[in-house]
């Protein structure tokens, strides 16, 4: 079967990250589509031909995506789709339709719980695919290349005789070894895509495992089978994206990418061994790291951790059911700068129990701690999530709260004791507290004076934060 996948045009000229927990507008980082280069891989291996529109990453604009796609011979599409660009996203199912009578197939993991609102509302896509696209997208194809029936096809919604069918959940890959090289040649150039700035190029993003098995309340990736790839598998890509195409940089997309430390341990010695001089950073939490292990992710060219802080008061962190305390934060922001790398730490306001004294013992944690960058968010009730449910209880939400709502960076519900405006204010104090904050100043000037070779980006970091600082 022919297969087109798109990643669909930038929002407003903004560029949009379409992976699973990050579903989101970024208009600083420009992200290959990782998961439509692993899905064209295991298409191939069936069989199926697949080409790629990456209308996102080339910043094709509709117009000329609509001609590209008029071109194109294909018997299916396969749209990738966020919960705030949905409408945008959409048209390309819409210009599908105009041009073909091929099924439209669209993949977004944030709203899985939402299937039957998005086909009511999005009348040119046929079926959805709600989650664990590794295993349903193959199974998927292959049954429409044999025909229509799709009853049995687990973890898609569809449309049936003017019926949505929603079909059984899909169980998680049981091998993620299993998956295939990503189809990278697909790509036009590594050179489109960055992480806040051109630098360090080529750059791509690489996901080593998935899913999470802590139950953080606010997480769509909550309580979800890890799917881990082996070391080997891990160091085989590396080789190739080396080898193939002298990749520079890479962002492990993982929720922990130290989850299985001994795993690190083998990667990060093979990578000193063979001498693969790629600089890499990733995520991870803080009762997942130490400092042996972090001398070793640095020898291997670890640049950077990004942690989940989310909060300087113990009460909201055990109310948002993290599983940490607020001084094994401290301890690892200090452990991991001690270790010579940079930690980028995000902070959520408006959790449930937040008020103006949690506020106030978060903007204290941020000035006391200083991490090297901070990602300040407000609290997003995704469906599917134990906060979505505690938001709907307590009347914060509605049912009828509109998923194109459901943004990061302006608050849609409120706590107990503040309103959503309040929490925006939170957030905007954040910004201040770290961003107009001498001792931050010096503590990173510092290290670019000792690491020149992160100069650039720092300096477009730093006019950035003092952007958000200002509120502009």
């Amino acid at each position: 079967m022919k297969v087109l996948l798109v990643n669909p045009p930038r929002f407003k000229k903004m560029a949009v990250i379409r992976e699973e927990r990050c579903e989101i507008i970024e208009k600083n980082s420009v992200l290959p589509p990782y998961s439509l280069l692993q899905i064209a891989s295991l298409l191939r291996r069936q069989g199926h031909k697949v080409s790629l529109i990456e209308a996102n990453g080339e910043n094709i604009e509709y117009p000329d995506f609509e001609k590209l796609l008029s071109g194109e011979d294909y018997e299916a599409v396969i749209i990738k789709f966020t919960p705030s660009t949905f409408d945008w996203d959409m048209k390309a199912a819409s210009i599908s339709k105009k041009h073909s009578d091929a099924p439209t197939i669209g993949i977004c993991w944030t709203l899985g719980n939402f299937a039957r609102t998005i086909l009511n509302e999005a009348k040119d896509l046929d079926i959805y695919i709600r989650h664990e696209y590794e295993v349903v997208t193959p199974d998927l194809i292959d049954r429409l290349a044999k025909g229509p029936e799709l009853s049995d096809v687990a973890g898609i919604a569809y449309r049936s005789d003017g019926e949505i069918i929603i079909n059984r959940d899909a169980d998680p890959i049981n091998n993620y070894d299993d998956i295939p090289i990503p189809a990278y040649d697909l790509l036009k150039s590594f050179n489109l895509y960055y992480a806040d700035t051109k630098h360090g190029q080529p750059f791509t993003i690489m996901y080593t495992s998935k899913g999470c098995p802590n139950s953080c309340i606010y997480c769509t990736m909550a309580k979800t089978k890890w799917k881990a790839r082996s070391a080997h598998s891990v160091l085989e890509e590396l080789r190739y994206l080396k080898q193939n195409y002298n990749i520079k940089t890479i962002m492990f997309f993982d929720e922990v990418f130290t989850l299985d430390k001994k795993r690190v341990e083998k990667i990060t010695q093979t990578i000193v061994d063979e001498k693969l001089d790629i600089k890499w950073y990733c995520n991870s939490r803080v009762d997942h790291i130490d400092m042996d292990l972090l001398q070793k992710m640095k020898q291997a060219g670890c640049t950077a951790v990004s942690m989940g802080i989310e909060s300087g008061s113990q009460k909201i962190i055990g109310g948002a059911n993290k599983r940490i305390s607020v001084e094994e934060s401290a301890k690892a922001i200090q452990m991991v700068k001690d270790a010579g790398i940079k930690a980028y730490c995000s902070f959520i306001f408006g959790l449930p129990g937040e008020n103006s004294t949690t506020v106030k013992e978060t903007i204290e944690f941020i000035k006391r701690t200083l991490p090297t960058g901070g990602e300040f968010n407000v609290a997003t009730p995704y469906p599917g999530t134990r906060l979505y449910e505690i938001a709907l209880e307590k009347g914060w939400i509605t049912e009828q709260t509109d998923f194109r709502s459901l943004l990061q960076n302006k608050s849609i519900m409120r706590t107990e004791e503040l309103t959503s405006e309040e929490i925006d204010k939170a957030r905007e104090m954040a910004h201040q507290a770290i961003f107009l904050n001498p001792k931050w100043w010096i503590q990173n000037i510092r290290y670019v004076i000792q690491n020149p070779d992160d100069f650039n980006l720092a300096s477009k970091y730093a006019i950035g934060a003092l952007k958000l600082a200002f509120g502009h």
